[in-house]
């Protein structure tokens, strides 16, 4: 029994003996070859956005951080003077601060020496590493980064958002950020089956292109003329929207509070809004909320009571059920008595006999509003629904405001309320709600879904899909839209937007004057809604100012005049043929 244990022992000692000393290498190679040694991750690239002619509105910038591994560059001293000569010669690093840095982290597998470096600035040290020269290189790793960059600063702020923890905040960053994202990719480094250092690549994959609808000189032209204005008058917010009524691309959208899309959260931005008193008096909570109102994009989240320039809607419901037939007069007085309450014209001593195309080129409230007694609640409220007022436009940018909840229905609908909705008080609308119905009301009566972006492509500028226009309804027939369309060029060549006129080109409008809540404040929101040439409208122009600082809150011509400079510049941009009969 002994010798038998004791040849078992003898026969165990040379198992382990075998194992240990013949085998041991192979199993340590198949080990290890199964962990990873290291592993870096590969950020994508963020997708561009460019404007319709292919101008870049957005994009992103690979920078790069110079990473060191100090426990591994002191390793030898052979290891440290080859690493420190490169790092001084190819990058331009100072020796001793460098030394210095080694020594306070030399216990570091993961120390970050420098920021944000452009290529220009590593590519010498990365083709030296890359080389037979420098393969001996341990410890520096260059990790790749996206900065955002927006060429033109503040140029359509609104409509570009910004990016925010690589994440979309507002305009078209925030609406389409799962198009613009991508997939990062990784890097992996580890020991293969013959204890050499190998590498695993799994590239990354780049964000979308946006190509927008907005066109680079359409909007600059909007914003610089908002600007002038804003320095000869000023006004508590001012807005100007280009469209294309025929398909329902914005070309432009522009705001008074603007912002530098590089620097956000710089408070110089709040200067468009407040006083500099004003600021160094806020709180950090309260600069917060400064900030959200100057990102707030007014043209599709602000709503306020369109005016006069909803008349013409009012004139399409009658003639489109036949309850006007283009031939009809009226007689103004100057008011409107509803049941108790008297509601004046704007033209107080009254316009006397007028036609139905004056009721629109003079802005009679009276004859409006015995035009909406005709139609009565139901029909009047069936149009205003049907022009999509009280409902979202769907267009691609966040935080569309409906209004809805501000509208009458047929049911709660009084007299006193059919009369001042019929001149565009009593309920509210936002900016691109009123210019997209407009739109349809002169383009033959097409209402079209607005949108700003026309495709998307790959991060090789290869086509992926274009987006289409959405045509989302009729609102009213031809003939309705031609007789809209000749009422409103007499409002321009003989009514209230005779300011609006070109040499070369018919233009067509409306003019808007609402009176703010309480109306006991007498303070104002002016408008124009224009469109060029009028046998064919190209282009729709709507500015809206509230509350002008310097002169009469009443001087609808200033937004007159805002609309035809950029109508100009708009329909050169566009090279639309001038018309023949101008």
């Amino acid at each position: 029994m002994v010798t038998f244990i004791a040849i078992l022992f003898i026969i165990l000692a040379g198992r382990l003996v075998y194992f240990s000393i013949f085998k041991n290498g192979i199993y340590e190679k198949q080990v290890l070859s199964q962990q990873n040694y290291d592993s870096v991750t590969i950020p994508y690239k963020r997708g561009d956005i460019l404007d319709r002619n292919g101008n870049t509105l957005a994009t992103s910038r690979k920078l790069y951080n110079l990473v060191l591994e100090p426990q591994n560059i002191l390793r030898t001293e052979d290891t440290r003077k080859e690493v420190v000569a490169a790092l001084t010669k190819y990058m331009k690093i100072d020796k001793d601060d460098l030394m210095s840095y080694l020594k306070e982290n030399k216990d570091s597998y993961y120390s970050v020496y420098k920021e944000d470096l452009t290529y220009n600035q590593v590519s010498g040290m990365k083709e030296y590493m890359d080389s037979d020269e420098g393969e001996n290189i341990v410890g520096v790793v260059f990790a790749e980064k996206y900065e955002r960059e927006y060429p033109n600063q503040s140029l359509a702020g609104h409509v570009i958002g910004f990016v925010s923890d690589n994440s979309g905040t507002g305009g078209i960053e925030q609406y389409y950020n799962s198009t613009l994202s991508g997939v990062d990719g990784r890097q992996y480094t580890y020991l293969n089956e013959e204890l050499e250092q190998d590498t695993s690549v799994v590239d990354p994959e780049n964000g979308k292109t946006v190509v927008s609808t907005i066109d680079s000189n359409i909007q600059k032209i909007a914003e610089q003329r908002l600007a002038a204005f804003e320095e000869e008058y000023g006004s508590k917010g001012s807005s100007i929207l280009v469209m294309n009524p025929n398909n329902g691309e914005v070309y432009a959208m522009a705001s008074s509070t603007s912002f530098n899309l590089e620097e956000p959260r710089n408070e110089e931005n709040l200067l468009t809004k407040y006083t500099q008193s004003q600021i160094d008096k806020m709180s950090e909570d309260e600069k917060a909320d400064a900030f959200n109102e100057i990102w707030r994009n007014p043209i599709v989240s602000n709503t306020f009571e369109p005016g006069s320039t909803f008349k013409p809607f009012t004139v399409a419901a009658g003639l489109e059920e036949g309850i006007l037939d283009g031939d009809e007069t009226f007689v103004c007085n100057g008011y409107e008595q509803i049941g108790s309450n008297r509601i004046h014209c704007s033209h107080r001593s009254g316009h006397g006999t007028i036609t139905l195309s004056e009721s629109i080129s003079l802005s009679c409230n009276d004859a409006i509003m015995q035009i909406a007694s005709k139609e009565g609640k139901d029909t009047f409220t069936k149009y205003q629904r049907e022009f999509n007022f009280g409902s979202l436009t769907g267009i691609d940018l966040p935080g569309e405001a409906s209004a809805a909840s501000l509208l009458h229905s047929a049911d709660e609908m009084q007299d006193v309320d059919l009369a001042t909705s019929s001149f565009g008080q009593s309920f509210n609308c936002s900016m691109i709600q009123l210019a997209s119905a407009f739109s349809s009301l002169i383009n033959g009566g097409n209402y079209y879904q607005p949108h700003v972006v026309r495709q998307l492509q790959n991060d090789e500028g290869e086509v992926i899909s274009n987006i289409e226009p959405t045509l989302v309804k009729q609102t009213v027939s031809k003939d309705t839209s031609d007789k809209l369309r000749e009422y409103m060029q007499e409002t321009v060549e003989s009514g209230t937007g005779t300011r609006a006129q070109l040499d070369d080109y018919t233009v067509g409008g409306k003019t808007g004057t609402a009176e703010k809540i309480p109306r006991s404040a007498g303070t104002y929101i002016v408008s124009f809604c224009g469109f060029a040439p009028v046998e064919d409208p190209q282009v729709v122009v709507y500015v809206v100012i509230d509350e002008i600082q310097k002169g009469s809150q009443q001087n609808t011509g200033l937004a007159v005049e805002m609309a035809r400079d950029v109508l100009k510049g708009s329909l050169e941009e566009l090279k639309v043929a001038k018309s023949s009969n101008k």
